[in-house]
């Protein structure tokens, strides 16, 4: 069989000498030594580690939350050091979507406003950007919901809303700090296993910080980090 038939993974993310510290008061904390990082598209990389080790500093830095005192950050080809702050958050709500520990569901509005926020400042008219996120809260099973505020939706119907709100703009990178922590076994495996669903293809990747072993089986390459480096990459083997 020829290579065109297994065309070789795109790279998606590209993380090369990586440093970050911070200082408190006289002290300086090196969180993040160097670090050295690839992610692939069309993949689930879950990054995992103690408590500590640097995991949410390095997805800060690979998201363009925080900025590396050293080394470089490519995503998709863009050189994020090159990025002026307002090229960056452009960038940023343009190519990444976010899924927070604790959803960060604006309580004021409704599930379909929420999931429709990233369209909207991405310059969509809101009759627009609620279509797009009706369609996709309906793919995720919330029809019924749609005008309920977060205080009305259960724990798993919130993470679901924050899936649609991360996916809804058709990011390239999806990043996520512990996804499954609030969740129980069940709920978390079915909440990663959608993930996969609705968000891999050859054009995107999905990078995972957890401490969750039951979902382990849903990654495609697990990176193990500790004292701020990578110490070694596990290949999962296809199911």
């Amino acid at each position: 069989m020829s290579s065109a038939d297994h065309p070789a993974p795109r790279l998606a993310v590209a993380v090369r000498g990586v440093e970050k510290a911070f200082a408190d008061g006289e002290t300086r904390s090196v969180i993040l030594p160097g670090v050295d990082f690839d992610v692939m598209a069309g993949e689930m990389t879950f990054l995992v580690g103690p408590s500590g080790c640097g995991k949410t500093t390095l997805l800060s830095i690979i998201a363009g939350i925080l900025r590396a005192d050293a080394g470089e950050v490519d995503l998709f080809g863009t050189r994020l050091s090159r990025l002026d702050p307002v090229q960056l958050a452009r960038f940023r709500a343009r190519e990444i979507g976010f899924i927070f520990q604790q959803y960060n569901l604006l309580p004021a509005l409704t599930a379909v406003e929420n999931a429709a926020v990233p369209l909207i400042i991405g310059g969509a008219t809101g009759s627009a950007a609620e279509r797009a996120a009706a369609e996709l809260l309906d793919r995720l099973g919330l029809s019924a919901h749609l005008d309920k505020v977060p205080a009305q939706l259960s724990g798993g119907q919130q993470q679901r809303v924050a899936i649609a709100r991360a996916l809804v703009h058709n990011p390239g990178l999806l990043v996520c700090d512990e996804p499954t922590s609030a969740l129980d076994g069940v709920t978390g495996g079915a909440v990663v296993a959608l993930l996969r669903d609705l968000a891999l293809s050859s054009q995107r990747a999905a990078l995972i910080v957890t401490h969750d072993e039951r979902i382990r089986v849903c990654a495609d390459r697990i990176a193990h980090m500790s004292d701020g480096r990578i110490d070694r990459i596990e290949i999962m083997a296809a199911s």
